[in-house]
């Protein structure tokens, strides 16, 4: 439930509130913040994230517990300034879950964890999955609980298309479903964008596929005094590669030869 202009919506342990001036704000804060989880009124008074999008003359601003952020022509031009704020004001609070780069999705019921470091390309390859029917989990951060399974983050995604500006998309666009329960890994596929370079990986033991793993955990996470084994639980039942790839069509080509096995 919501109000003309607000709402409230709790994510992984984190309060967010939401407010807008105008229909034009409003409507982008409905569609992209976690548009998958409830919706509420507005009744706390001090909640851990409170973010506004307002109108200046002829500019929208996005403002974080009264800070200015970011500002553009249109409300629609600060969606990925709005998801960057989202992520980190969640991951920051995590208490019960641990997250780590990567991309996560859900193909015939087994679990691929795509692990790389911001702006890696692993979006890209999370939206040509979706495209052909996998679950969304995430595009930027997989969770992980104590147990080893990974838990959907459903944000939008955030894809460049050859473009320099990232362009917010929802699963939805592409009738691709949402995870709803956590699962455990079943494949850890570490792959470096190398459009130059033909497909190249390689198995990789569980005790690499781990420092691959900790090698892409936010900072504020790092010191995590159980991180280690946590991540242990996630690769111990996992399968895992690591190499090169090209484009995102011909690595999902790849990655579900290898998943699949021979047809």
């Amino acid at each position: 439930m919501a109000t003309q202009d607000g709402f409230e919506v709790r994510a992984f342990g984190c309060d967010i509130q939401v407010e807008a001036a105008c229909l034009e704000a409003y409507a982008v804060l409905e569609r992209y913040v976690f548009p998958s989880l409830p919706r509420a009124v507005r009744t706390s008074d001090r909640p851990d994230l409170f973010i506004r999008l307002i109108q200046v003359a002829d500019q929208f601003q996005l403002l974080v517990d009264a800070a200015v952020v970011g500002s553009a022509h249109t409300a629609a031009s600060l969606v990925p300034d709005l998801i960057r704020v989202l992520d980190e004001a969640v991951i920051q609070r995590l208490t019960t879950l641990r997250a780590i780069h990567a991309g996560a999705v859900l193909w015939e019921g087994r679990a691929l964890l795509l692990p790389g470091a911001t702006h890696s390309g692993k979006s890209s390859l999370v939206a040509e999955f979706l495209q052909r029917g996998a679950t969304y989990f995430s595009d930027e951060y997989a969770l992980i609980d104590s147990e080893g399974c990974v838990h959907p983050y459903p944000r939008p995604l955030l894809l460049r298309n050859s473009c320099p500006e990232q362009i917010p998309v929802l699963p939805c666009e592409w009738n691709a479903p949402i995870g709803e329960t956590p699962v455990p890994v079943d494949w850890i596929l570490s792959l470096e964008y190398r459009p130059s370079l033909a497909w190249s990986v390689s198995p990789v033991s569980q005790s690499e596929a781990l420092l691959i793993l900790l090698q892409n955990t936010p900072h504020a996470l790092a010191e995590s005094p159980d991180l280690v084994e946590v991540f242990q639980r996630v690769v111990a039942g996992a399968t895992c590669y690591a190499g090169r790839r090209s484009e995102a069509t011909h690595a999902v080509d790849q990655i579900l030869r290898l998943v699949s096995g021979p047809v």
